[in-house]
């Protein structure tokens, strides 16, 4: 049987951990898989040939990503060069829309079967972008249930495969034992703070973020206050912030975001799959999320928006749960008192969690059984394998 060669994209640690569970999977169904384009350390350990360092890709935000753009260009330029001279049996972009969907629709215009694992959240930003994604994609793996009627209606094939998290997370979730693992005292409140897993989001929600952890330890002298980060680059630039606005904060840093979740009373959060975790957790939240003031009022001028659907915890929910505060309202003088409200009110924390578990409950699917089936199917389809 001959090898099949894959072309995968990911651009951060969330897609890199999604692209290497993939390669294994596919590796258990179907031995022979040559893997090559850019990753992280979890698709490099899968057997991913890499052709560029992750970190290129690692930008977001419209006016952030104009210094990094000749960078972007050139590193799009050359793969599609690469893959249009020898064309792989599969394209895999997974997540970074912006960039891969434009490098999907130039292979698939080559005859090269083209999937995206991780919808856009066209539901909540940009939805135009809907029209691209059906002109890039033979097929998209959503992640979440609500996604395939919006994608199917807009005439894109697609295929809910769950998200590895829901099988990943302990149900319920072990509070007792994560407050172990963190050396947390385990009947003293905790306040979990997620500023983000970009640099860019450290650094505009630190500030707000860290005065909202003042305030609710002035008010509960006793709460303890741990932050996970996503590497230790943003937990070094997290403890550059630390020092400077909050220098006598006691505050635990640590990589375990699951840990911290699970083992917080409540979560200071930033707007992104990070919800998602903490429903998964079972961790009642507040939401926070500042973007560049130039590419919020593009979004803004442009209907490119929904600030009702942004938080993805409330749309699988179907509640509006954790509060969203964007922009100039994410500030201590509102997170403040909806994330006291909720270490205070303890009826309604447990109303949250046990709609959380609900959730958790309907998304335990076999992702990976699910992802390998339709990927297969695909190549049947296209006359790539033989059935």
């Amino acid at each position: 049987m001959r090898a099949l060669r894959v072309a995968l994209v990911a651009a951060e640690p969330s897609g890199d951990l999604l692209g290497g569970r993939l390669m294994a999977a596919l590796q258990v169904q179907h031995p022979h898989w040559q893997f090559e384009g850019v990753g992280g350390a979890g698709m490099l350990a899968h057997g991913l040939h890499g052709l560029a360092p992750m970190a290129t890709l690692s930008v977001m935000g419209l006016f952030e990503v104009v210094r990094h753009l000749p960078a972007l260009l050139r590193l799009r330029r050359d793969l599609i060069q690469r893959w249009l001279a020898t064309p792989p049996d599969l394209f895999i972009g997974i997540d970074a829309p912006d960039f891969n969907l434009p490098l999907a629709r130039r292979l698939r215009q080559a005859g090269v079967p083209t999937v995206h694992y991780v919808c856009p959240s066209i539901w909540a930003w940009r939805p135009g972008r809907v029209r691209k994604i059906r002109s890039a994609v033979d097929l998209l793996l959503s992640l979440f249930p609500f996604e395939p009627a919006l994608l199917q209606s807009h005439g894109v094939a697609s295929c809910y495969v769950g998200h590895t998290l829901a099988q990943q997370l302990p149900l319920p979730p072990d509070q007792t034992a994560a407050r172990q693992s963190l050396a947390l005292a385990p009947a003293t409140p905790v306040l979990a703070i997620l500023p983000g897993s970009r640099s860019g989001e450290v650094n505009r929600l630190a500030p707000p973020f860290l005065a909202t952890a003042r305030v609710c330890r002035q008010r509960i002298p006793k709460l303890q206050l741990v932050a996970p980060m996503a590497n230790t680059a943003m937990a070094a630039l997290w403890q550059t912030h630390c020092a400077r606005y909050a220098p006598d904060l006691p505050i635990i840093t640590t990589l375990d975001s699951q840990a911290a979740l699970t083992a917080a009373d409540t979560a200071l959060i930033a707007s992104g799959t990070a919800t998602l975790e903490g429903l998964l957790s079972g961790c009642p939240m507040v939401v926070g999320y500042r973007l560049h003031p130039l590419t919020y009022a593009v979004l803004r001028t442009l209907n490119l928006v929904n600030t009702e659907r942004v938080v993805l915890a409330n749309l699988l929910a179907e509640e509006p749960l954790a509060p969203l505060f964007l922009q100039q309202q994410c500030a201590v003088d509102r997170l403040a008192p909806a994330v006291l409200h909720l270490l205070q009110t303890p009826t309604q924390v447990a109303l949250i969690r046990q709609r959380y578990q609900a959730v958790h409950q309907q998304m335990q699917v076999d992702t990976n059984a699910r992802i390998v089936a339709a990927i297969l199917e695909l190549l049947h389809v296209r006359g790539v394998l033989c059935r």
